[in-house]
């Protein structure tokens, strides 16, 4: 175990001092006059209160980023919280009531870098080519996202906050054919080689909708209960998707689990902006990430 954690060590030190030849612009701002779409839904002075935001921008290979860090500035030691895509709304107001509860940073990437493109979901600021997802750019070969992302770490863990469309495409399934089309591969109800189920016996809340599922990601060469926080998950009945992971597909699981970080991602069904359905989603999500820090990150006890 040493070995592997000197080994992990290193590899970050080595991210970490890799050539970066575009700084990133940092920017203290004040979050009541941020003209963007979750920070509009949150002008409540209190709802800042201990909280440091700053603008992050930087440019990488044929894109360009910008980033939102929501620090705790009195507990500043606590989860990384990731919300990556800027349509995930729900996972935005997650991510803004744990980093207040449990302390730590919250990161969030921004789409409205480019013109009319803020809130959705992927980064259309880019010189030539197509978009990029920013879930799929976690790569060693551009270290600065990764970086500037993760340098953000203070005691861990990271946790992704994701919001999906309902059901799964059928035909990319090795089980559960038969069910109703819906979209991409989050669901329970979805296997192949790479996702393997296993879901919640009871059915209980938060898991009575099959897109409300937890991931936890292990290597090929391993088996799932070395997945981080997996046997815990699986034990208080979560619905848990088990990814096996060969060569990482850009993700932050993949990158995680190959860079030997502790991590856990969160998933649930996008209900849409009305405040009440927003709040539904938000409320999912917080009752499996407030179980597994208490299951598997028993130091981030929350701080009021």
């Amino acid at each position: 175990m040493k070995a592997v954690v000197l080994a992990a060590m290193a590899a970050w030190l080595a991210l970490s001092g890799a050539s970066d030849p575009d700084r990133a612009t940092v920017s203290r701002v004040d979050p009541l006059t941020v003209q963007d779409d979750d920070f509009a839904r949150h002008r409540d002075p209190a709802e800042w209160r201990g909280l440091a935001v700053s603008r992050i921008e930087f440019r990488e290979e044929r894109a360009q980023w910008r980033l939102w860090r929501i620090a705790n500035v009195r507990h500043r030691k606590g989860p990384l919280f990731f919300v990556p895509h800027d349509n995930e709304n729900a996972g935005f107001e997650a991510g803004l009531r744990l980093v207040r509860k449990y302390g730590g940073t919250l990161i969030a990437v921004d789409s409205g870098v480019a013109p009319g493109a803020d809130g959705v979901r992927m980064n259309r600021a880019v010189d030539y080519g197509k978009s990029v997802d920013p879930n799929r750019n976690f790569d060693s070969a551009l270290p600065g996202y990764a970086r500037r992302i993760l340098g953000n770490l203070r005691g861990g863990p990271v946790i992704a906050l994701h919001t999906n469309a309902k059901g799964f495409e059928t035909a990319e399934s090795k089980c559960n054919r038969g069910d109703p089309e819906g979209q991409g591969v989050i669901s329970i109800r979805f296997c192949d080689d790479t996702l393997i189920p296993s879901p919640s016996q009871s059915k209980s809340y938060p898991f009575d909708d099959d897109d409300t599922v937890a991931f936890a990601t292990f290597v090929a060469k391993q088996q799932p209960s070395d997945a981080f926080c997996r046997d815990q998950m699986v034990a208080a009945d979560y619905n848990v998707v088990q990814e096996r992971v060969l060569t990482s597909d850009g993700s932050l699981s993949n990158y995680a689990v190959l860079h030997h970080l502790a991590y856990l991602n969160f998933e649930t069904l996008d209900r849409g902006l009305d405040p009440a359905e927003l709040a539904l989603a938000r409320d999912r999500l917080l009752f499996m990430v407030e179980h597994a820090i208490a299951m598997c990150a028993p130091r981030g006890k929350p701080i009021h």
